[in-house]
C-alpha cells in the first residue's frame, strides 16, 4: 500500500558518497539526487541529511585513514564541505532544484531559542521548495556540542520539524538478523515494531575507516525517530529507485514502527536535544510518585546528587539501584539541592534563603522512560 508522507527526512552516509576504493565520487549519488528532485517536484517536503565533509576532505588531502585529532578533523571537515556542496550543488542543479546549506552542532538543539529558530528557517526553506541540505558543522564541533554521528542528526532533525518519515541510506539492504554462529549477517528483518534488546543487539557490527557510525547508530536513530511519532526505513541507497519504491509501499529494507503516543514538542526537545549535565538519585516513595502518581520531582523524595549543573540544566534521574527513570529540567543547582535533599517544600526558603519553586524537576519539565 501506498503511505501519506509529506515531510521526510533522507540521511545519505558517508560510503553511498565513496567508490569501493574509498574515493571521493559525486557519480555514486547521482541516482538519489535525481529521485529527490522527482519527490521534491511531486510536492513531497524533502530534507536531506548528509555525511561526508570530513571525508572528502581525506581524500582531498590523500590521507588513508580518518583523522584522530580535532584539528585535524575539523581541517578535513573545512575542506571536505565546500567539495561536498559544490557537488550537490551541481546535481540538484541539473533538475533545476534550489538547495540550501544548514550547518548544525549540538548547541542550536540544546538552547530552546535557537532550537525554535533553527525549526522556523528549516520550515521556511520547505514553504520555499527548497531542499534543505544538513550536516553537523565539524569544522567547529567538539565533544561536548557533537552529535556524534549523522544518523543521530538526522533523527532529531526529523523530530524537530515533525517530519512523517525518515530515511537511513546506507550501502546494505537493511538491519539484519545474526546467525547461529555468530556471523554478520542472517536473514533480512522487514519490519521491527518494538526496538528490544534483541533488536538493539542484531546491529553491533560494522564501520569502516571512513565513517563514525555503523548499523547501531541507526537502531539509536530509529529509537529517537519512533518515539516521536515517525516511521524510520533503513535502505540499500545503491539500489536504483529504492526510495520511490518504499514510499509507494513495496516493502524495502527495515521499516520501523512509528510509536502511536508519541511526546510533545517540548519533551522531545529534553529527552533528545538536551546534554545530560548531572545525576539525581531518588528513594522509592519519590520512585512511585513520580512514574505511577504523575507528580513533580520534590527535595525530600531526593538521596544524593552527582554531576555538575546549575538550575535549567537537564539531568537524568535514577532510583537507589541505579536504573533510570527519568530525565528533567532542574530547578536548582547542584550545590543548593545538597543543602535541600530530604528536605520538605515548605523548608527551602528558609534553608537556602530563596525559592524558585517548590518542585526539584516540575512534571511538565520532565521526561518518563519506559520501564
Amino acid at each position: 500500500m501506498a503511505y501519506t508522507w509529506n515531510r521526510i527526512v533522507v540521511k545519505v552516509g558517508t560510503s553511498l558518497l565513496t567508490t569501493p576504493d574509498n574515493d571521493f565520487s559525486p557519480a555514486c549519488i547521482t541516482g538519489i539526487v535525481k529521485e529527490l528532485c522527482s519527490l521534491r517536484q511531486g510536492g513531497k517536503e524533502i530534507i536531506l541529511v548528509t555525511s561526508g565533509a570530513i571525508g572528502a576532505g581525506m581524500c582531498s588531502l590523500g590521507l588513508k585513514h580518518r583523522p584522530t585529532t580535532i584539528p585535524l578533523k575539523q581541517a578535513c571537515a573545512a575542506i571536505g564541505q565546500s567539495c561536498l556542496m559544490n557537488t550537490y550543488e551541481q546535481l540538484f542543479g541539473e533538475h533545476q532544484q534550489i538547495i540550501a546549506q544548514v550547518l548544525l552542532t549540538h548547541h542550536e538543539l540544546a538552547n530552546r531559542r535557537s532550537y525554535l529558530n533553527t525549526y522556523n528557517t528549516l520550515l521556511t526553506l520547505l514553504q520555499y521548495n527548497t531542499i534543505p541540505i544538513i550536516n553537523e558543522n565539524d569544522t567547529v564541533a567538539v565533544d561536548e556540542i557533537k552529535f556524534g554521528d549523522n544518523d543521530t542528526l538526522s533523527s532529531l532533525v526529523a523530530q524537530l520539524i515533525e517530519a512523517d518519515l525518515l530515511i537511513l541510506l546506507t550501502d546494505i539492504d537493511g538491519l539484519y538478523s545474526k546467525t547461529p554462529d555468530g556471523k554478520r549477517f542472517g536473514e533480512l528483518i522487514p519490519l521491527v515494531e518494538n526496538i528490544t534488546p534483541e533488536i538493539v543487539d542484531m546491529a553491533k557490527g560494522t564501520k569502516n575507516k571512513f565513517t563514525t557510525g555503523g548499523m547501531s547508530t541507526k537502531i539509536t536513530a530509529a529509537q529517537i525517530a519512533t518515539a516521536a511519532g515517525i516511521t524510520v526505513i533503513i535502505l540499500n541507497g545503491r539500489v536504483n529507485g529504492i526510495i520511490s519504491d518504499a514510499i509507494s509501499g513495496k516493502g524495502c529494507g527495515t521499516t520501523f514502527i512509528a510509536k502511536a503516543d508519541k511526546i510533545s514538542s517540548r519533551k522531545r526537545w529534553i529527552m533528545y536535544g538536551l546534554k545530560i549535565s548531572g545525576e539525581i538519585i531518588i528513594d522509592n516513595g519519590a520512585r512511585e510518585a513520580v512514574l505511577n502518581q504523575g507528580k513533580s520531582l520534590l527535595p525530600s523524595g531526593i538521596i544524593e546528587v552527582k554531576g555538575h549543573f546549575e538550575e535549567g540544566d537537564a539531568v537524568i534521574v535514577n532510583g537507589i539501584h541505579g536504573n533510570s527513570i527519568a530525565k528533567g529540567l532542574i530547578n536548582y543547582s547542584k550545590g543548593a539541592i545538597a543543602k535541600i535533599k530530604g528536605k520538605q517544600s515548605s523548608q527551602i526558603e528558609e534553608i537556602l534563603g530563596y525559592k524558585y519553586s517548590d518542585e526539584i524537576i516540575h512534571r511538565d519539565n520532565l521526561v518518563i522512560f519506559e520501564v
